[in-house]
């Protein structure tokens, strides 16, 4: 049995906090609780005597787990299938095990929280994979997750034209509309377990009239401005300002999806937690948008790491250069790919592209860390974690390189504990079997539920 209290060495430790590489830190964890017990300084790099149950990462660089503060667990590279045909095609068995999978991937890449911002099509299965890696069932990152996302009605949804015949495909979102529609919504993400509510601020929801272009046979009916299926809110200010009242109802943190700045703009004013992408400035709001964050204390997660990958190069480079700006204004930024887009374990690419776009290392590790913390939603979230401090969560992760020398070091974690429990040692994968001490029969007598006590809980 590990003592109560593990001793964890370093010799370079990056304090998000202080955004600061401290010298000879000590961080005492306490592996009853997962919690961390102290931090303390050492004189010089000699430890006068290390116990067997002493971690010893001098020589690494060591530095909280990391927070990826957009990701989709039951989503896998679109360079192997489109989002729309996963969604439409694969079966729930297969995407729940590539779930698992990617859930173990992200954690032995050093990511101890994901921030799941919505099943696409899995009604609420990631409530229920949260709560398997809660309970030990399989290994992964803490997870806060949306369950289904909200879009009003006709904006969110699988392509299809054969309806004749009555196709039937998943539901994509669940679609809400009016002011007491949208509350009655996240009232239903609430009982379905959610940590956080993500809402369409804006969809390209006009696919029926113009079809991606990748299709066979182009619709050649020009759409306007010669914008091909233009990113347009899907509600109206009232809306918004409703999903957030009621998720603050229920102290529950707001996610906003936006392609537009517009329709960012309108989130932002709503007071949401976060707005997520904003890729394209078409009717000159930047300064609105990031006057407006800044006011709310909004995060922004712009996800660069999935518009690499899938926007065109041109703006692609206009959003690095407003992230940079956005930096440079003083904007909230959290770290966030909009990971499951392309393969989870490879989630860093967000960070290597923000440290591309001019912003210095220390700032995206913070960003990484206790920015993904108040993405997240702060102590609504429930736990402390991206930081060492009495109290907070020991998730502590360790780095082969310097991240101020090596652009790829982010990539190279040889070391990774969560809750207090080390699952990534010497850059092998341990720990990695699933919880198997349950009760045998007969029930020990103090499980056994009391007279007139049913599954309902207690006075049922």
């Amino acid at each position: 049995m590990s003592p109560a209290i593990i001793l964890v060495h370093s010799s370079l430790l990056f304090d998000p906090k202080k955004l600061e590489f401290l010298r000879d830190v000590t961080i005492a964890v306490n592996s009853r609780d997962g919690s961390i017990e102290d931090v303390y300084p050492r004189r010089g790099d000699s430890i006068p005597e290390i116990s067997d149950h002493d971690i010893d990462l001098r020589g690494k660089v060591v530095m909280p787990g990391f927070v990826d503060s957009h990701t989709h667990i039951f989503l896998h590279d679109y360079s192997e299938r489109t989002g729309a045909e996963q969604m439409r095609d694969e079966s729930p068995v297969e995407r729940v095990v590539r779930a698992t999978n990617h859930a173990r991937a992200a954690l032995l890449a050093g990511y101890t929280t994901y921030r799941d911002l919505g099943t696409e099509s899995l009604g609420s299965a990631d409530a229920n994979l949260r709560d398997c890696i809660n309970r030990g069932l399989i290994p992964g990152p803490r997870m806060f997750v949306a369950t289904e996302a909200l879009a009003s009605s006709g904006s969110y949804e699988i392509r299809r034209e054969n309806r004749a015949g009555g196709l039937l495909v998943p539901r994509a979102s669940d679609p809400c509309d009016g002011v007491d529609g949208v509350r009655a919504a996240v009232r239903r993400r609430v009982g379905d377990g959610a940590n956080i509510i993500k809402f369409y601020a804006d969809s390209r929801r006009k696919l029926m009239q113009f079809p991606p272009s990748k299709q066979p046979d182009d619709i050649l009916f020009p759409p306007p401005a010669n914008r091909r299926n233009p990113a347009v809110p899907c509600f109206s200010q009232e809306e918004m300002d409703s999903i957030v009242r009621e998720a603050n109802a229920a102290e529950l943190p707001v996610a906003a999806h936006a392609g537009e700045t517009k329709a960012a703009l309108m989130a932002a004013r709503a007071g949401v937690t976060s707005v997520e992408h904003v890729l394209e400035d078409t009717c000159g709001h930047w300064d609105e948008l990031f006057a407006a964050l800044k006011r709310q204390r909004c995060v922004w997660v712009p996800t660069l790491a999935v518009m690499e990958r899938e926007a065109p190069n041109e703006t692609f480079q206009a959003q690095m250069l407003a992230v940079k700006r956005a930096y440079d204004e003083g904007v909230r930024l959290a770290a966030g790919g909009d990971t499951g887009a392309f393969a989870h374990g490879h989630n860093v690419r967000e960070m290597e592209l923000m440290v591309e776009a001019g912003i210095p290392v220390e700032r995206v590790l913070e960003a990484c860390t206790v920015g993904g913390w108040d993405a997240c939603g702060r102590d609504r979230c429930g736990f402390r974690f991206g930081w060492f401090e009495k109290g907070t969560r020991a998730d502590i992760i360790a780095l082969e390189t310097d991240p101020r020398a090596d652009r790829h070091a982010l990539r190279k974690v040889s070391f990774v504990m969560k809750d207090g429990r080390v699952w990534k040692q010497n850059g092998e994968a341990v720990n990695m079997i699933c919880n198997t001490e349950w009760p045998q029969d007969p029930v020990p007598e103090e499980w056994k539920p009391e007279e007139g006590y049913g599954f309902l809980g207690e006075g049922y």
